[in-house]
């Protein structure tokens, strides 16, 4: 575990080689983005009444099981997880049990979309006016229009109700402007906020068309681009079939897994429709730092490999099973110009197979579909299309002889182990000061009796490093003691409400407080003096720095919490570094050179106790009472 203390990997960057604008770069660096918004646009579905024939059309199309799908509430501190786990490299989820992701035979159990068929392509658009008019009788007004994109709510608002004696034509238009709202809300949901491209339109010109294409393996796509692109630390919004993403996550993974109040041994098909309706289960502190902590600590006990074993295998509908062997297909998904790989050879298990170490991936150029109209993309995607078409010569197979154990040791040396740290930065900076101390004490004291010079010039040589080391981190522990986490926190629980510790803010002006007079004469001397009630010591680290003055203030009263406010002065010019909870704190300022300087310590209980003035000889003067320490 030590080892990815200061290293959570990957050790070996061959397969994922963007780890530097991997979102897990930043939050280890302490740069907390919080939890993502999660745009999916399914609460207003319900609002569509259909006719029994534009049911019929619905289903012909391809989406008769997409459309029973409800708004589910979508999890965002969890997906928001999730994505801090995905590698665009692999297009899987990098867990400490392995790689998993959602693959084709996921979509086809749990949205009931085709994953077999023809690739969902056609020509793009910049303008709505022409299409909609062709294929919905009318254009849209100009304030539902952005480029090529049109408005769902004018999609709604225009077509939503069909009346029952509509001629065909009419009603083909009404369904034709359903399915482009289905999609837009659903498995194409973009981060535009409620408009969806004209251009997957064509596609339901006829229906008996639009239901040979494979819109699960476009659906698939569409969100292996999107976590791609909101694994990236720039980016703060996710799109695509986030109920898929998260229902995925309920089927495989025991975490934030809400309890059912129905029956779960008759699930209706679409599988997802086993989360429809109301749940429970604790909510209360589940924000993304606990999704985090959850999945750094993920184990094999917590994965369901194979969710969907026991279903009973009746209601899974004939056209659905025949095409499950695609599911192992090593291929290039398709939707437009969002071409992604599609890789189970990374996550055999999910098929129950025996893992073995799997091949290198072929790097691919992402594409997008450019700025102009009436392009056809057939032409741009040659080689995308060439391996869909070949999908069913590339079915992945199991080698039984495997031994995991390789596998996972040749895993962890690829993969990033932890997103977040098992030790807070200001944590890890004392741990490391602290043995930095600890050397630089042993180097100090060690006696160099019967030693050679080769030998007494190492020594010499390590008491030099150490104690040029403990000088650097003047800077660096003041930053460090100087941001509270709970400004971390703040940025990373979203909605929740931040308790933060106020009462010692609040001061009396007839309270005691002492602050350190500084000798101005030697900037190497300083004295420390502190008057405080009844309080929770915590310890303060300090040693003597390259400061003109130092100054801490340390008040409180019986029964509250004090407050630490540290006043520095560099060059004059003064800083105040306050630390909001003292309880748990430990404040480290200031590390430097301490041969020949002169400090004196005051330690407090109930009442200021005298001050002691001492020569310090070696870097180990400890001062301890009651918990309170000073350590220089």
């Amino acid at each position: 575990m030590d080892l990815y203390v200061n290293n959570p990997g990957p050790i070996d960057e061959s397969v994922l080689y963007d780890q530097d604008k991997h979102v897990s770069s930043a939050v280890w660096e302490g740069q907390e983005r919080g939890a993502l918004r999660c745009h999916e646009h399914t609460s207003k579905l319900d609002q569509w009444a259909l006719t029994p024939k534009q049911l019929e059309l619905v289903h012909k199309a391809g989406f008769g099981y997409l459309r029973l799908i409800p708004a589910i509430s979508l999890d965002n501190p969890l997906i928001s997880a999730l994505v801090e786990r995905w590698r665009r490299e692999t297009n899987t989820f990098h867990l400490n049990v392995g790689e998993m992701t959602v693959t084709l035979e996921d979509v086809a159990y749990l949205l009931g979309l085709a994953i077999d068929g023809e690739p969902v392509m056609g020509v793009t658009y910049t303008t709505c006016d022409t299409v909609c008019e062709k294929l919905l009788g009318k254009p849209p007004d100009s304030g539902y229009t952005s480029g090529g994109m049109v408005k769902l709510s004018w999609l709604k608002e225009s077509f939503s109700h069909c009346p029952e004696d509509a001629p065909m034509e009419e009603i083909e238009c009404h369904t034709r402007a359903y399915l482009l709202y289905l999609v837009g809300s659903t498995i194409f949901s973009t981060t535009t906020g409620n408009k969806v491209p004209v251009m997957y339109l064509p596609l339901f010109e006829n229906f008996d068309q639009a239901g040979k294409y494979a819109w699960g393996a476009a659906a698939l796509s569409f969100l292996y681009r999107a976590l791609g692109n909101a694994s990236l630390k720039s980016q703060s919004t996710v799109s695509g079939c986030l109920t898929l993403l998260q229902c995925w996550s309920y089927y495989h993974l025991d975490i934030g897994r809400p309890k059912l109040n129905q029956d779960p041994f008759h699930i209706p098909f679409p599988l997802v429709l086993k989360w429809k309706g109301k749940q429970s289960g604790p909510t209360a502190n589940r924000d993304l730092m606990f999704y985090r902590k959850a999945l750094d600590s993920l184990k094999s006990c917590d994965v369901e490999w194979l969710p969907y074993i026991n279903i009973d295998n009746r209601i899974i509908p004939e056209d659905i099973k025949s095409s499950l062997i695609v599911g192992r297909s090593k291929t290039m998904l398709i939707c437009f110009d969002k071409a992604e790989r599609h890789l189970p050879d990374r996550c055999l298990r999910q098929y129950g197979m025996n893992q073995s170490i799997p091949e290198d991936v072929q790097r691919w150029e992402r594409k997008s579909r450019g700025v102009d109209g009436g392009v056809d993309l057939s032409g741009k995607m040659e080689l995308e299309l060439n391996e869909w078409w070949d999908r069913r010569l590339n079915i992945v197979e199991g080698d039984e002889g495997v031994e995991e154990s390789e596998y996972m040791q040749w895993y962890m040396k690829i993969t990033r182990r932890f997103v977040g740290r098992l030790l807070p930065l200001s944590s890890e900076f004392q741990r490391m000061h602290a043995a930095l101390r600890d050397i630089a004490h042993i180097a100090d004291t060690v006696s160099t009796q019967g030693m050679d010079s080769q030998q007494m010039e190492s020594v010499t040589r390590i008491r030099y490093i150490v104690h040029e080391c403990l000088r650097d981190q003047v800077g660096t522990s003041m930053l460090v003691s100087g941001i509270p986490q709970g400004e971390h926190r703040k940025r990373i629980r979203g909605k929740e409400r931040v308790r933060r510790k106020s009462i010692g803010k609040r001061r009396r002006k007839d309270d005691p407080v002492q602050c350190q007079a500084t000798s101005e004469g030697d900037p190497d001397q300083s004295q420390l003096c502190s008057a405080a009630g009844e309080i929770d010591y915590s310890q303060l680290c300090l040693t003597d720095g390259e400061v003109d003055d130092l100054q801490l203030c340390h008040a409180g009263s019986a029964g509250v919490d004090a407050q630490l406010h540290t006043t520095i002065e560099v060059d004059g010019t003064p800083l105040c570094l306050p630390t909001d909870e003292v309880d748990d704190t430990e404040t480290c300022i200031g590390v430097t050179e301490v041969d020949d300087s002169q400090v004196c310590h005051a330690a407090m209980k109930d009442e200021v106790q005298a001050v002691s003035q001492s020569p310090l000889e070696t870097s180990e003067d400890v001062v301890q009472h009651n918990s309170y320490s000073i350590v220089v």
